[in-house]
């Protein structure tokens, strides 16, 4: 995956956001239910799709998504103490 350019407005499709973030695809689409991850949208406030009608996102919200959701990963929760009276 070519990560050179201004990922600003660099456009990928949700196959190509997963490549970039090394998760499967349904990743991505799931970020994007879930409201982590927006979809590219025109001046006008318009989705951006492509020519097949696939929802294009911004490089750099999708790095952030992947970003953010690593860091919700790597929460930690310490086990209960077991108390023996």
């Amino acid at each position: 995956m070519d990560l050179s350019g201004d990922l600003q407005t660099k456009l990928w499709t949700a196959a190509e956001a997963a490549e970039a973030a090394g998760v499967d695809p349904n990743v991505v689409r799931n970020w994007k239910y879930r409201g982590r991850l927006k979809q590219a949208r025109d001046s006008g406030g318009k989705p951006i799709t492509n020519l097949a009608g696939q929802p294009l996102f911004r490089a750099v919200d999708v790095i952030r998504a992947e970003a953010a959701t690593r860091q919700r990963a790597r929460r930690t929760y310490s086990a209960p103490v077991a108390s023996y009276a």
